[in-house]
């Protein structure tokens, strides 16, 4: 809301203006860049409905129910995962390589508009793997030693054609910006465990705000982007630490900041918003002496350094175990940075380059939580937006494919070892169990603890869910 004369503004709302000028002139470092960013994002509009929780958002909440799991992982394959050349084994290709799609599927919308072109078979060679004596392609031979600790699912759907809207609604829910994300949802739902550090986390060398945008919660559920591209806590994590002011100093000022804030609530009320914030420049304060711990993988032995890799992804695999075993909700590690998945052309040639870093990455991040005990309530989630279509692109791609994809889960409460739902002969389309990325979402919620249609946030006029309308929780798939 916006005023053309600053005298028709109440005065609490005056006083209000006047503290912030002086919160966001104070120089504290990381606290108090990250105080100013956070004021100016919330916006405070004035007459706007303001929350009434505690004036620590971030304290933990009692969940609805009981938990399956504490924290999530998620390993995201941004640009889409070939499903029918990883874990959807086709034979069918195969033999009808060359062809056109039978009449029977119609005509559907792709992409690229490639629904009519012949169909390419995959290259891949399959093996049945463990007890459970589920098949994975040659390109997973890592991942596939753990495949009785999976719960893959192939039947997987999404509404999206396209990377912008298929990957927020991976994250969001929606296929239109500007909602919460599952991370963020995750945290208004039930707070941290570890208030030295953000409740969620990012780890990516590129920024984008479909992954952590709070949306119309209150900023403090964002998520933090960390750049794991970096193993130097002090370059991963800008203005980490205030090289103007020492420890003392910094303190002395966030008590005076509090002592105003105290003075404030006493007569005008307690701002929630601003006590948020105000929280939050706390926690910044204390990462400067937890963060280079926590975020430091140098100090890994060396063993399990090589376990995992050097790569960006296997530094975010590392940390992300790190933080889950540290408290933090919900990780989110992206293969990046960009659509590093979008085969349109040169399919081999890019799962080549990509899939061995990737595999070995998430084997050792299963293999070292299972080694800790951690895998029991840790849910770890990989997938991508979407799948590959069957036909070709360019003669040696694929085109994007929301029917029917795959994605996995391990740990946190599934059942291990099963693979769950069926696409068609071809794998362009789910058919048996479909599971839309609303009961993908449930799903995860449900293993934490929280029941998606209760998990609600009002802005304008109504409640909001993660799972909109829509979703169930897909109970087959759960311990």
């Amino acid at each position: 809301m916006k005023h053309s004369n600053r005298e028709t503004l109440s005065a609490e709302a005056r006083a209000l203006l006047n503290r912030r000028n002086f919160l966001s002139q104070s120089s504290a470092g990381l606290c108090s860049l990250a105080l100013t960013s956070m004021l100016a994002e919330d916006g405070f509009a004035f007459g706007e409905q303001k929350p009434t929780q505690s004036f620590d958002p971030l304290a933990p909440k009692k969940p609805h129910h009981a938990p399956k799991a504490k924290s999530v992982i998620f390993l995201f394959m941004e640009g889409g995962v070939s499903h029918i050349d990883t874990f959807d084994p086709k034979p069918a290709l195969d033999k009808l390589a060359g062809k056109p799609m039978p009449e029977s599927f119609g005509r559907p919308v792709t992409a690229m508009g490639t629904a009519s072109n012949t169909i390419m078979p995959s290259r891949r060679t399959w093996k049945n793997y463990g007890q459970s004596g589920i098949p994975v392609s040659d390109w997973f031979p890592h991942t596939a030693q753990h495949v009785d600790d999976l719960a893959i699912i192939r039947s997987c759907w999404a509404d999206g054609l396209n990377h912008v809207g298929s990957v927020c609604q991976m994250n969001t829910g929606s296929i239109l910006a500007g909602r919460p994300s599952l991370g963020a949802w995750a945290t208004y739902g039930l707070g941290t465990a570890n208030q030295n550090l953000p409740a969620f986390v990012t780890l990516s060398p590129e920024q984008s705000s479909l992954w952590t945008s709070s949306g119309f919660l209150p900023a403090q559920y964002q998520g933090t982007l960390f750049n794991n591209k970096e193993t130097d806590p002090e370059k991963m994590i800008k203005f980490l630490r205030n090289k103007d002011l020492d420890a003392d100093a910094q303190r002395k000022q966030l008590d005076a900041i509090q002592a105003l804030n105290r003075a404030h609530a006493e007569s005008f009320g307690a701002d929630t918003f601003l006590e948020g914030r105000i929280k939050s420049m706390e926690q910044a304060y204390r990462m400067q002496f937890t963060a280079s711990d926590v975020f430091d993988i140098r100090k890994e032995p060396e063993s399990i350094r090589e376990e995992y890799g050097s790569t960006p992804y296997a530094n975010g695999c590392l940390m992300a175990r790190r933080l889950v075993e540290s408290g933090v909700r919900f990780v989110q590690v992206l293969h990046g940075p960009g659509q590093q998945w979008d085969d349109h052309e040169n399919l081999e040639k890019g799962l080549r380059e990509r899939c061995p870093d990737m595999d070995r990455a998430s084997a050792a991040l299963i293999r070292d939580l299972k080694r800790r005990g951690l895998l029991e309530d840790t849910l770890v989630i990989w997938g991508g937006e979407f799948g590959r279509t069957p036909v070709s692109e360019k003669g040696n791609g694929r085109d994007h494919n929301p029917y029917g994809f795959t994605m996995w889960m391990a740990g946190g409460g599934v059942k291990p070892g099963i693979a769950y739902g069926q696409t068609d002969e071809f794998g362009f389309k789910a058919v048996e169990n479909a599971v839309s990325i609303h009961d993908l979402h449930a799903t995860v919620l449900h293993l934490l603890g929280l029941n998606h249609e209760k998990l609600t946030y009002r802005y304008a006029g109504r409640d909001f869910r993660l799972t909109d309308v829509y979703g169930n929780v897909v109970r087959d798939i759960i311990a």
